[in-house]
């Protein structure tokens, strides 16, 4: 892996403590970073790059073709800076 990944939107969450719950996946679904932010923060963006050590493998097979067929998705339908 380079120093900086570029992963893409694959699922929210709204948490019952008014956070929104973001998982953003590498394209072959492999990897996801996990954020949560202010409801008020603003819509999330379709990608963003993050630094290789913050990504976390996934574990599920199911989870890895999920994640990487929504990866691929978002990044054919959208520009990395498109809010979503």
């Amino acid at each position: 892996m380079s120093d900086t990944e570029r992963v893409w939107l694959v699922f929210r969450e709204y948490t019952d403590k008014g956070l929104l719950s973001l998982t953003y996946a590498t394209p072959d679904g492999e990897y996801v970073h996990h954020k949560q932010r202010s409801l008020n923060a603003g819509d999330p963006t379709a990608a963003i790059d993050v630094d290789a050590d913050d990504l976390d493998p996934v574990e599920d097979a199911e989870d890895v073709e999920r994640y990487g067929h929504e990866a691929a998705r978002m990044a054919e339908e959208h520009d990395p800076d498109d809010t979503v």
